[in-house]
């Protein structure tokens, strides 16, 4: 990549094979129940099946993941950009930290990063987010990055038995 993808504080980076158990921590995280895609259990096969044949092509795969480091090159998160549009030039934006490593302002500073570069260098015209309603510490980060709160979705993360609302936002560039 030579975009720069970095600050003092963290690194953006491409998947590795050596990030398989942190991505089987982050896809299995149940605390961060507010922004999971699935409720189902992510097996260390799938992710080395993801791992090996992701491209890192946006326009191919509809989606681009990259790695969080901090400062000492230890990965701390993910973050992406999926359901991609080229034509509307639009996609989605999702993060993850590591339990361990949340409050720390990683999750602020890879979101601005990758904005900059969303925006830069893939010349997208927008990103949006949905977030559980109730997760305020991600409704603040992405309010603190400039996204815009555009919507209340009703119902629409199941939680066991019940649903729950989620807010969506949206970043024009």
């Amino acid at each position: 990549m030579a975009y720069s993808l970095k600050t003092d504080k963290i690194r953006l980076r491409a998947i590795e094979r050596e990030d398989l158990d942190t991505l089987y921590l982050l896809e299995n995280d149940m605390s961060e129940a507010g922004s999971a895609v699935t409720n189902q259990p992510v097996s260390r096969m799938m992710l080395w099946n993801y791992i090996e044949n992701y491209s890192a092509d946006i326009a191919a795969d509809g989606q681009l993941r990259l790695m969080i480091e901090d400062a000492g090159g230890n990965t701390v998160g993910a973050v992406d950009i999926s359901d991609y549009d080229p034509f509307n030039r639009r996609g989605f934006v999702g993060i993850s930290i590591l339990p361990s490593c949340r409050r720390r302002g990683y999750a602020a500073d890879a979101l601005a990063l990758l904005c900059d570069y969303a925006a830069n260098t893939l010349g997208m015209h927008q990103l949006a987010a949905i977030v559980d309603v109730d997760n305020e510490p991600s409704r603040s980060l992405f309010v603190s990055a400039g996204f815009k709160s555009c919507g209340r979705l009703r119902s629409w993360l199941r939680r066991g038995k019940t649903y729950s609302d989620a807010q969506i936002y949206q970043k024009l560039f």
